[in-house]
């Protein structure tokens, strides 16, 4: 994995790197990371876990360095002891630092909260076994579920992920699909599997697929089953039932979490058909245990038009009720 830092501007460079890049030689050999800089930009590349380290140990370095014009070898290697040990204490509870940031990157920049919504729903994950989000597209409903996570999983707090998705079409008949069952609910899963390709190479997915650790499943494959040790999620939850949200609820096992994601204003159920996530917003408010989290439009993250075609088609909503 490559990640991409960008230095704090009044940072000097020479102190950071030391005499003939001599930091970065001890960085490496703590870290067991590559590093190279250029253009007030620390280039960081190798495994996952020990890149997020190394992101958690530069931002210590950059921190002190604030405060202070030397940094010799033992304080680096002071930092580094330090930052790890924090890390590892911290192992039990995996989430968000302080500035809502997590320790998986996606595109080479680590995954960080962009609202205050979007915190609380990060939070929320680690303080709750069970969270509901709401919310329109772009508020990163799926992608946040899904980097907590990768997060759990490389810190051996859970054993497995499983994601989920129920196969309701979006108000067009498909029809008849041919191949076998993995080609015919493929299109209904494939949103999950690109939220996981942004935070782990194509190999690594495969490999973790191959050997469960990762499972990618329409809703009607979760029946009768018990889900330990693993963080569960189900992706456009308003296309449930009641009935099919209390089946995938009581799923939940030992030692596991479970993220319910959707958009009640986007539910494509045959008409008169209730959806279970309104239904079990309803029904579960107040138990403990249990979060809801509720994104707007001030949380849209994609393209800013995104947010404006929110916006309007819920004034017309509004304006014909």
């Amino acid at each position: 994995m490559n990640l991409n830092l960008v230095i704090d501007p009044h940072i000097d460079p020479s102190v950071l790197l030391g005499h003939a890049d001599r930091n970065l030689k001890v960085l490496r050999e703590l870290l067991n990371v590559h590093l190279s800089y250029r253009d007030d930009t620390l280039k960081v590349s190798g495994e996952p876990a020990a890149v997020s380290r190394a992101a958690a140990v530069i931002g210590e370095i950059q921190r002190h360095l604030r405060h202070h014009s030397h940094l010799d070898r033992d304080q680096l290697v002071a930092i580094v002891r330090r930052t790890e040990g924090e890390l590892d204490r911290d192992a039990t509870t995996a989430g968000p630092d302080d500035s809502g940031t997590l320790d998986v990157a996606a595109r080479g920049q680590l995954v960080q909260a962009k609202t205050q919504g979007q915190g609380r729903y990060l939070e929320s994950i680690v303080h709750n076994d069970l969270v509901f989000c709401e919310g329109p597209a772009g508020t990163g409903k799926t992608f946040l579920a899904v980097a907590m996570a990768v997060s759990l999983l490389r810190r051996s707090i859970i054993r497995r992920i499983v994601l989920v998705r129920p196969a309701v079409e979006a108000g067009e008949k498909l029809g008849f699909l041919p191949g076998g069952i993995e080609e015919k609910v493929n299109p209904y899963l494939r949103p999950l599997l690109d939220a996981l390709s942004d935070m782990m190479t194509f190999e690594q997915i495969r490999r973790y697929m191959a050997n469960d650790i990762i499972e990618v499943a329409p809703l009607a494959y979760m029946r009768g089953r018990t889900l330990n040790e693993a963080i569960v999620i189900l992706d456009e939850a308003q296309n449930t039932t009641p009935a099919q949200m209390l089946m995938f609820l009581t799923r939940l096992g030992e030692r596991s979490k479970m993220i319910v994601t959707g958009d009640p204003s986007q539910v494509d159920l045959e008409r008169g058909q209730e959806s279970g996530l309104i239904d079990a917003h309803r029904t579960l408010r107040g138990i403990k245990g249990i979060a809801f989290v509720k994104l707007d439009k001030s949380d849209i993250v994609r393209h800013r038009l995104v947010q404006n075609i929110v916006q309007a088609y819920g004034e017309r909503t509004q304006g014909t009720n």
